[in-house]
């Protein structure tokens, strides 16, 4: 059974990894069309356990992205006050 909850959290998972526009990527990154997922958000039809276990995917591999990203960000950043302050 879907709740509010579910449905919330679902919004908020899918415009964390996607934005404004996060139905439509959401919907290609499970393989199911847009208008399932308006579905799920509007209550129309359960979330599939199956999606909870997708969503756990994506955001890892987006949580695994971002760090990846703040670690070079960092090294990016030393070095450069590193040069600006001649060492």
């Amino acid at each position: 059974m879907t709740t509010d909850a579910d449905r919330e959290i679902l919004a908020d998972m899918g415009q964390t990894l996607y934005g404004t526009r996060w139905q439509s990527d959401l919907a290609r990154a499970l393989g199911v069309g847009d208008r399932r997922v308006r579905e799920w958000v509007n209550g129309e039809r359960s979330i599939p356990p199956a999606v909870w276990v997708a969503m756990e995917e994506l955001l890892a591999e987006r949580w695994e992205a971002c760090r990846r990203l703040t670690r070079t960000a960092h090294k990016r950043a030393r070095e450069e006050l590193q040069a600006a302050m001649g060492l």
